[in-house]
């Protein structure tokens, strides 16, 4: 059993990436969002790319704070290929588009606790997006979206890029500019995932994400402070569950520059994980490095 919550944890940390399924998780990365998160592009079609090192420190032991014991390490490297369509029409108010997610993924782990030593390179599972609405005022945006992961990626190894379940994922959340030229930005995004069972019979408890930033623009740069936090909400179900949940907190700093000539918006962020709590199977903590491109067509 030991063995069996380990790799499950495993699978967990290319979840924390969408772009992580430890036994309380979902397909979503927390800090691929930072500054104006909550600001959706007027109409037209974009290409964003999300780079993403995930530097895992330990893990967390199930049910608590501590670490297992020995010398166990992961790195999570990622491009998720995330296509927008904002069509131009209206509904209820809001610009409506359509989007879509394709991760591409290469994990090295090692969990000298279980025995594992293991390296996979794949597709991970796939975001399908049909709603995406977005509303624009004087001094703010808000966006809502609602879409379905996929269970397409492969789970045969314990660094394999699949999360071996599917997931429905809600989104909202606001930017609100503090003064009329919108030098000054807060955003908060909240994402709710609803996991699906695996093959095995294993439901992973529901996930909720938030994603923060205080962001001052400085020319034609913007530099702020962003964070996440992520909470399992409801227990686990099926084999090996208990009634522990995960959580995790990270803070970090971003710097986002337009290049107008381009059609590019260019943005980079670190973040750090400050707390992390396991539930059912062990939980990562570490840090992450993410670099974000924009291109408008």
């Amino acid at each position: 059993m030991r063995n069996s919550k380990i790799t499950l944890a495993t699978l967990a940390i290319l979840g924390a990436l969408a772009v992580t399924g430890a036994r309380a998780d979902g397909h979503y990365v927390p800090g691929v969002e930072g500054i104006q998160a909550a600001s959706m592009p007027p109409p037209g079609n974009y290409y964003v790319g999300y780079l993403v090192n995930y530097n895992v420190d330990n893990f967390r032991a199930p049910g608590g704070s501590t670490n297992l014991p020995g010398h166990n390490t992961a790195t999570v490297s990622a491009l998720a290929n995330r296509f927008v369509w904002v069509t131009g029409q209206k509904v209820l108010g809001a610009d409506y588009g359509v989007e879509a997610i394709v991760p591409v993924i290469r994990t090295s782990l090692t969990i000298n606790a279980a025995g594992i030593a293991d390296s996979r390179s794949g597709v991970g599972d796939v975001y399908v997006g049909p709603l995406m609405l977005g509303w624009h005022g004087p001094q703010w945006d808000a966006a809502a979206t609602a879409g379905i992961w996929l269970d397409n990626g492969s789970t045969s190894n314990p660094a394999s890029p699949g999360k071996g379940f599917k997931s429905t994922m809600l989104t909202g959340g606001a930017t609100y500019y503090f003064d009329a030229a919108k030098s000054v930005s807060g955003a908060a995004l909240m994402r709710y995932e609803v996991n699906g069972k695996t093959s095995a019979g294993f439901r992973p408890g529901d996930q909720a994400t938030l994603e923060w930033s205080l962001a001052k623009a400085l020319g034609a740069v913007t530099a702020g402070v962003v964070g996440y936090s992520q909470w399992q909400t409801k227990n686990d179900q099926g084999p090996g569950a208990s009634s522990n949940r995960a959580s995790r907190h990270a803070v970090g700093a971003e710097l986002a520059y337009p290049v107008p000539g381009a059609g590019l918006f260019l943005k980079g962020a670190y973040y750090k994980e400050i707390n992390a709590e396991a539930g059912s199977g062990p939980q990562p903590k570490g840090s992450l490095v993410r670099f974000t491109v924009i291109k408008a067509f």
